[in-house]
Order: structure tokens, then C-alpha cells, then sequence
């Protein structure tokens, strides 16, 4: 008996470094809760407005219910080679369903389908980035903010490619440098989350079929200057964790210390059902004062 209660306790004893490490539930309250919402793909098609208000009222209803939204891009249909009258409904559709239906704030960043890239209309004030940086009432499509004790970086990860005539993920000398300021000028214990529409770093990539002999990646598909970016993380401990979007499948890498998740779609497979095995859905996230979080997916149609 005597050895029995002995082992209990130790078992007992070895549970409490366990919770500490790999759960938040004994810790404090979370600081802030948000939900990460990505490729809503908005037109009036598909049934989508409805289905949007539905995933806009279940994210609502959680409890307690998320401080902030962030919304990983692509947040109208396709603006790629749409004409302006198109676009037009597009975002007025998308700002009445946001001004009716949700009441908490969000921020954005720009996904490949928000960017007006159509070759005869390259002369128009409009043209690129500028057209949804309006509707957003941005002046930059890459920024940050603090709030509740962490920092929110937002990156522009859409650039034409060489040719200049498809898009590439990547930052650019002048946004990376930028990132590096801002990380370099952000209290080290103060915990930091990016968030990208093109994951910096994903595995769904890999998930192909009829695979011979090697695996084939695009550059619109990941950020082509990863290895950059991790190595800029990697001298700055105090990023946590990285959200994006843009594949449609949900996924999480953790690698040097940083968690990368790529959440699934709002729209799904476009409004038509589960991309593969990923549900149509949005991130629950909990960030706590120590730099440390809880997430979940949750599929808002199940």
C-alpha cells in the first residue's frame, strides 16, 4: 500500500510540468481572444452571402465571445480580371454583410483575389492594391498594432512575379526591412503574432496526388523568401505564432520555437463544399500574457 501511494504521487508530481507545458487551461485568463478568418471569397453566388452571415453569427456566439477579428485576405471573390462594375458589388455585398451582421472590429491584409490586376487597366488610379486599400481605409497594405500586452504584424505576402504577370508570395526589400525595424523596435517580452494571406511556411503542399519521383511548388503557393524570414524569427524569440490562409487546408507547423497554422477556408472549396479533407470554418484563438496560446478550427456549417 505504502508503495502503491508512493507512485500515485509521483505520478501526481509528474503531471503538473505536463499541463505547465503543453496547456493553458491552469494559467491565468487569456488576454485577448480572436478569431482568424480567411479566403471568404464574397459574391452573390453559391449561396455564399448566407453562408457567410451564418459563420459570421457562430463565431459571434462563442464564450466568450473573440475581442478582435483578423481576416487573412481574399476577402472578395476575385478582383484578378474582373471589370470595375463587378468588383463594385463585389465589396459593397461584402461591406453590407460586415456593417449588418458583426459587430466586432477586424483587420485585414490583402490576398491574391483583392488585387485588381488587369492588363488593360493598368493606367486607372485603382489598379493593384490601391482599389481594396481603399475600401479598407488603409494607406499601406502591411502595418502592425498592439493590443492586450501583444503585437499584431500584418504582411503584404502578394507581389507580381518576375515577368509581371502572375503573383509570387514574398515581401520585398523594402516591407522586409520594415518587418526587421519593427521586430527589433518591439519589447522583447512582449509576445508577437503575424499574420500572412501566403503562409511563410506550410507542409499541406506536400499533399498531392499521383506524386512520381519529386513534388512540385509554385511560388504563389508559399513564401519564396521563407528561409529568410525564419532566420530574421529566429533572432527575435518573441514571435509566437504566424496565421495564413490562401491553400484553403488547415495545418500547423511549429519550427524554432514559432507555430505556423494555415486555417481553412470561410468559402471552403469556393463555396462548394470541403477543400479535400478541410471544412469550410475559421480559428479560435486564446493569447495569454506569457506569449503562450490555446487554438482550435472550428467548422462553422457542422
Amino acid at each position: 500500500m505504502e508503495r502503491r501511494s508512493a507512485l500515485k504521487n509521483i505520478g501526481g508530481l509528474l503531471l503538473v510540468p505536463g499541463l505547465g507545458m503543453g496547456m493553458s487551461a491552469a494559467k491565468a485568463k487569456p488576454v485577448l481572444r480572436l478569431a482568424h478568418l480567411t479566403d471568404v471569397h464574397l459574391k452573390d453566388e453559391f449561396g455564399a452571402p448566407a453562408k457567410y452571415v451564418k459563420c459570421l453569427h457562430h463565431l459571434q456566439q462563442q464564450n466568450p465571445k473573440p475581442d478582435l477579428i483578423l481576416n487573412g485576405g481574399d476577402i472578395v471573390f476575385d478582383m484578378n480580371k474582373e471589370n470595375i462594375n463587378a468588383i463594385d458589388r463585389q465589396w459593397q455585398l461584402t461591406k453590407s454583410i460586415l456593417k449588418n451582421e458583426c459587430s466586432i472590429p477586424t483587420h485585414y491584409c490583402l490576398g491574391n483575389h483583392d488585387i485588381w490586376w488587369y492588363e488593360n487597366n493598368k493606367g486607372q488610379s485603382a489598379y493593384g492594391k490601391q482599389y481594396s486599400l481603399d475600401q479598407l481605409q488603409l494607406s499601406k497594405p502591411y502595418y502592425s498594432f498592439t493590443q492586450n500586452g501583444w503585437k499584431f504584424i500584418l504582411l503584404d505576402s502578394v507581389h507580381l512575379d518576375i515577368d509581371n504577370t502572375w503573383y509570387i508570395g514574398k515581401l520585398g526589400d523594402e516591407q522586409f526591412a520594415w518587418l526587421e525595424n519593427e521586430l527589433q523596435s518591439t519589447d522583447p517580452k512582449m509576445p508577437v503574432l503575424v499574420l500572412s494571406h501566403i503562409p511563410i511556411l506550410t507542409a499541406v503542399l506536400m499533399i498531392e496526388d499521383n506524386i512520381v519521383n519529386k513534388w512540385q511548388m509554385l511560388g504563389g503557393d508559399m513564401h519564396t523568401d521563407t528561409a529568410k524570414i525564419i532566420n530574421l524569427f529566429y533572432k527575435h524569440p518573441s514571435v509566437k505564432l504566424c496565421l495564413s490562409g490562401h491553400i484553403h487546408l488547415r495545418d500547423k507547423v511549429v519550427y524554432n520555437n514559432v507555430t505556423y497554422i494555415c486555417n481553412g477556408a470561410v468559402s471552403g472549396a469556393w463555396w462548394e463544399g470541403n477543400k479535400r479533407e478541410t471544412a469550410p470554418g475559421y480559428g479560435l484563438i486564446d493569447l495569454y500574457a506569457d506569449g503562450s496560446f490555446d487554438e482550435k478550427y472550428i467548422n462553422y456549417l457542422g
